[in-house]
């Protein structure tokens, strides 16, 4: 079993494993540049997908279809036009990338050895990902449980994410990826990662983001990591 797994009860477990089973009836696993996706690889990506899904149910995952697996990072070249009206082309090295409504891509190396509680992890990243972009382009704010305040969440993740940014420039690291620091999208997606694997880390610098999260995914994972 994964060690991030570990602390779930027996109820989880199954609830977790079913959630699982589900998850991988409806996506489609596709290997690239050659790589041939197992049925143990696909376990291993859909058991941490339905983690932070665990209470939530499969809903935030729909829209979209293939989970494409590479065999380690890959390099997409890109256009985009700039404000003056210039093209450009530049190449990115990425371990993963979700696309609204569309695929979402993997690196096998960086995900085969999730889960071990580093406070990294590609996949619940990547999934975080598509839970924010149910209610458009990733933004760090994704559609809120009734009962929760979006003043709260935007007041507490605006404050979080100017702090980090700045100490991210101090050269003041604290144990979390300052690529957090590059978008809001990136700071929810990599703070989602940290909750579920060092979220002591988290509740010790940032304890309100940690709040709310625990609202959001509806999961203490500092409570069952302890």
């Amino acid at each position: 079993m994964l060690p991030l797994l570990i602390g779930l009860t027996a109820s989880e477990k199954q609830r977790l494993q079913e959630l699982a089973i589900l998850l991988l009836h409806h996506k489609v696993y596709e290997g690239a540049q050659g790589l041939v996706v197992t049925q143990p690889m696909r376990l291993i990506i859909a058991l941490q997908a339905c983690l932070p899904v665990l209470n939530l149910g499969l809903g935030g995952y729909g829209g979209w279809v293939s989970v494409i697996v590479y065999p380690a990072g890959f390099a997409p070249r890109r256009a985009f036009t700039d404000e003056y009206g210039v093209q450009h082309s530049v190449v990115s090295d990425l371990s993963g990338e979700s696309w609204q409504r569309g695929p979402m891509v993997l690196a096998w190396d960086a995900t085969e050895n999730a889960g071990i509680i580093d406070g990294h992890n590609l996949v619940i990243h990547e999934f975080a990902h598509k839970l924010d972009m149910q209610n458009g382009q990733a933004n760090g704010f994704p559609p809120l449980h009734s009962g929760m305040v979006s003043a709260a969440w935007a007041e507490v993740f605006s404050a979080g994410f100017d702090d980090f940014q700045h100490k991210c420039s101090g050269g003041k690291h604290i144990d979390i990826d300052c690529y957090a620091a590059t978008s809001p999208a990136e700071f929810f997606a990599v703070w989602s990662e940290v909750f579920f694997e060092r979220p002591d880390v988290l509740q010790k610098h940032y304890a309100a983001i940690y709040d709310q999260l625990r609202q959001y995914y509806r999961q203490d994972p500092l409570v069952r990591l302890s």
